[in-house]
């Protein structure tokens, strides 16, 4: 009996030491302090998982990748990376976990941290400002003549799908398949070029490049640019977000990211004709094609690449959400916000900092 007792309390030792070696060796591979508890800060991340889409409205994630700005602010830290047509797949990513940090539109950000109580993803930067339109058929010169069409946005839910339906209300405009509604379909931003072509969509509100693609390569006119919308003409088409926990655990990671972000942004700001080629290269790696001249500068034109997210207008555009039907409630925001590390980094560089326009606190 003894000898049994004996035998069973050096399994239960020896399973106790695998157990500790197991956990101090994921520790590690973590790369943060050994025995850290979760949600506690852990030093440099082994590796850092980003998504964005292979857009123009995503200039600052292309070129941080493909110049390398990012990877020289990580240092050790592994960079990954994954694209995304819209923002609602790239929430999932980081709901599951699949994602660290994510370029996206300023609606699925709000959805992310509103379909999570407040608790999954927080806003740490802004990306891009402006470069988005409704683009249409020739013949279609007016919001009424709308009526009966079928117009394109990226995604259900999406940035462009809010912004669009929520147009369409102040217009008197109701969504469905009636022949006095609007018709909206959901389609990738490369279908939605083709099903222009064939005659199948009428339009789409669509970012850039993808705006300028169906009016230069397909015939299609502005009947609305969304800057005209906002006060300056600016509004938060991309944002940075982050998955809570991985800034809790890795807030120098998040920070070195972001001196990558600024970076980028400063450099392309310097060198706009090299800044388009390496969107252009980025993208003919991503997506295999690349853009005209006349394409890029079009749509280049459109946009303000700022590590401003321009928090202040993040109430307006959860309202927006509410008016498109996207939500039924409008969402409180209050704790959204988190411009530490870009502020950090700001000052590393001696460039203000941004207001969170009191959407920091509960």
């Amino acid at each position: 009996m003894r000898a049994t007792r004996r035998t069973r309390l050096l399994v239960t030792a020896l399973a106790g030491i695998a157990l500790f070696t197991s956990m101090t060796a994921c520790s590690r591979a973590d790369g943060g302090d050994q025995g850290a508890p979760p949600g506690q800060d852990q030093g440099p991340a082994a590796e850092l998982r980003l998504g964005f889409f292979p857009n123009v409205t995503h200039a600052p994630a292309l070129i941080g990748v493909h110049n390398g700005f990012f990877a020289k602010e990580l240092g050790s830290t592994k960079l990954t990376t994954q694209t995304f047509n819209a923002g609602p797949d790239e929430i999932n990513a980081l709901f599951g976990e699949s994602l660290d940090i994510g370029f996206i539109g300023s609606g699925p950000a709000i959805n992310g941290f509103t379909k999570s109580n407040g608790e999954a993803v927080r806003l740490v930067a802004g990306a891009v400002s402006g470069g988005a339109q409704l683009v249409v058929r020739p013949d279609i010169t007016s919001p009424q003549q709308l009526v009966g069409r079928t117009i394109a946005s990226p995604q259900l839910g999406n940035t462009q799908d809010v912004a669009l339906k929520k147009w369409l209300a102040g217009q008197h405009l109701t969504v469905g398949d009636g022949p006095d509604q609007v018709h909206v379909t959901n389609l990738d931003n490369p279908k939605t070029l083709d099903a222009f072509r064939n005659g199948e969509v009428d339009g789409g509100w669509l970012p850039e490049p993808w705006a300028s693609r169906l009016v230069l390569d397909a015939g299609a006119s502005v009947l609305v640019d969304e800057a005209s919308l906002w006060p300056e003409g600016r509004f938060p088409t991309t944002v940075v977000i982050v998955r809570t926990k991985f800034l809790q655990e890795h807030p120098q990671t998040v920070r070195d990211f972001l001196k990558g972000e600024l970076a980028a942004i400063e450099w392309a700001k310097a060198n706009p004709a090299e800044a388009r080629t390496a969107v252009n290269e980025a993208l003919s790696q991503l997506a295999g094609s690349t853009l005209s001249d006349p394409v890029l500068e079009r749509a280049f034109a459109g946009v303000t690449l700022t590590p401003d997210p321009l928090a202040g207008q993040f109430p307006q555009l959860a309202e927006d959400s509410v008016t498109a039907g996207v939500v039924t409630s409008k969402a409180d925001l209050h704790g959204f916000v988190n411009l530490g590390p870009l502020n950090e980094a700001l000052a590393a560089n001696g460039q203000p900092a941004v207001d969170a326009a009191g959407l920091d606190t509960k």
